[in-house]
């Protein structure tokens, strides 16, 4: 039964496109979208896009030689898969009718029915809904990406598949759910999480540290970047496609979208600068790799922060984060935690900084639509205290669901491959495959 299980789900996702066909228009209201922000928000989503074949290329050139394919392949299947399942039930898991703001209902948009029309979503309202979905559908499609970083080298990846589909539907809905969507329990405490501070970095970050700790450490201690020069080439796509991520969480063409252009910029920019200056004053070489990790852990704390902050206060972000991303990698590789290439230390550790810094430092003179309050360094402390308890909260429920989540998908078909596999490399054993 088992051999024959993917034909088996291909064929329930066939037989449901017969059966919820989807074509009927709902909402004949009167539309007010806005062709610039409709076009803007087309952008995005293809730029959000992009930034997975980034990572791809960004953690394929940091692994060994023989698992380069393996782990930029474990990239790119989200793209396939999490479509799938977003389109069936995903975006109604993430942004259906709220369970107590907890989890959506999963029949609300079932097979993306009542997108046609002009409906829209209530946050969103000068873009059709289905444009808001696509562009949400990146965000679900590239957090699980970021976990492989952590197990790269020693993952079976039919049993990838199973945690990847698991972690999209019992860790990323739910905390989308509770951040992004009105009703949800986050939102309404007054959380502010621009463009993904708690949904995808720390979720992805903490999800990284369990399957660091479950999966144990590689056989073959050894560690040889293949290809530096494609960690740049994915460094590159990332920050591309970054714009889309926090400017376009703006959902429109506006001064919000510009804002947090700008922060990302900066706040990437001081953070790579950051990292090669303490390295080179920990007598280390300016490398590029350093420049990269830290560019790109930079981009992850503004990411909470983009559109509540000002460039000042971005450029602290970006210095602030990648000092502390920088010493949480030092303190990792004395441990016996191996997490190949610092998932928890960059995204996750990146992640929080940036939650708490948004806590300190944002203002309602660039966001009005900030109505928790201003942050700790303009003398208030409500705002500060509402992101450490979202931090807390979120971190306990991404670390334990996923130990849970990677203890079910260890029985239904078990994680590691052999030592001959992991020692043969996972291109060949897994794909059969190699450069």
């Amino acid at each position: 039964m088992k051999r024959y299980l993917p034909f088996q789900l291909i064929l329930v996702v066939l037989l449901l496109t017969f059966l919820f066909p989807s074509v009927a228009i709902t909402d004949n209201t009167k539309a007010n979208f806005n062709t610039g922000d409709v076009a803007w928000m087309l952008m995005s989503t293809a730029l959000v896009l992009i930034m997975t074949p980034g990572l791809a290329f960004f953690y394929g050139g940091m692994v060994n030689k023989k698992n380069v394919i393996s782990t930029m392949l474990q990239s790119v299947v989200c793209m396939v898969i999490i479509t799938v399942i977003w389109g069936i039930f995903g975006f109604s898991l993430a942004f259906g009718d709220s369970f107590h703001g907890i989890i959506g209902n999963p029949s609300t948009y079932f097979m993306m029915k009542g997108m046609l029309g002009n409906a829209t979503w209530k946050l969103a309202p000068t873009i059709p809904l289905l444009l808001f979905a696509m562009y949400q559908l990146k965000f679900a499609i590239i957090t699980p990406a970021l976990i492989t970083g952590a197990f790269a080298e020693r993952i079976r990846f039919n049993s990838y598949i199973v945690f990847l589909c698991l972690f999209s539907i019992f860790i990323f809905s739910p905390l989308a759910h509770a951040t992004w969507h009105p009703d949800g329990i986050l939102s309404k405490l007054g959380v502010l999480d621009f463009a993904g501070g708690t949904v995808v970095h720390m979720s992805a970050g903490w999800a990284a540290l369990a399957s660091a700790i479950y999966l144990k450490g590689r056989t073959e201690t050894s560690h040889a970047p293949a290809r530096v020069t494609y960690v740049i080439i994915g460094t590159g796509l990332l920050w591309f496609g970054w714009f889309g991520f926090n400017a376009g969480s703006a959902f429109g063409a506006n001064h919000l979208a510009v804002n947090a252009l700008a922060t990302s910029t900066t706040a990437s920019a001081a953070a790579g600068l950051t990292w090669i200056f303490f390295d080179m004053l920990r007598n280390k070489k300016p490398s590029a790799m350093g420049t990269c990790i830290g560019a790109v852990v930079g981009l992850v704390a503004i990411t909470p922060a983009a559109g509540y902050v000002s460039i000042p206060h971005s450029l602290a972000i970006g210095i602030i984060s990648a000092l502390v991303s920088n010493l949480v990698v030092e303190w990792r590789t004395r441990t016996s935690i191996d997490d190949t290439l610092d998932v928890f230390p960059c995204h996750g550790v990146g992640g929080m900084v940036g939650m708490v810094l948004t806590g300190v430092f944002a203002h309602q003179n660039v966001n009005p639509g900030n109505t928790t309050g201003n942050g700790l360094f303009f003398g208030e402390t409500h705002l500060f205290f509402v992101q450490c308890i979202a931090l807390v909260a979120a971190s306990v429920f991404s670390f334990f669901g996923s130990l849970l989540l990677l203890k079910i998908t260890d029985m239904i078909s078990p994680l590691r491959v052999s030592k001959e596999e992991e020692l043969v490399g996972l291109d060949i054993s897994q794909h059969g495959e190699k450069l």
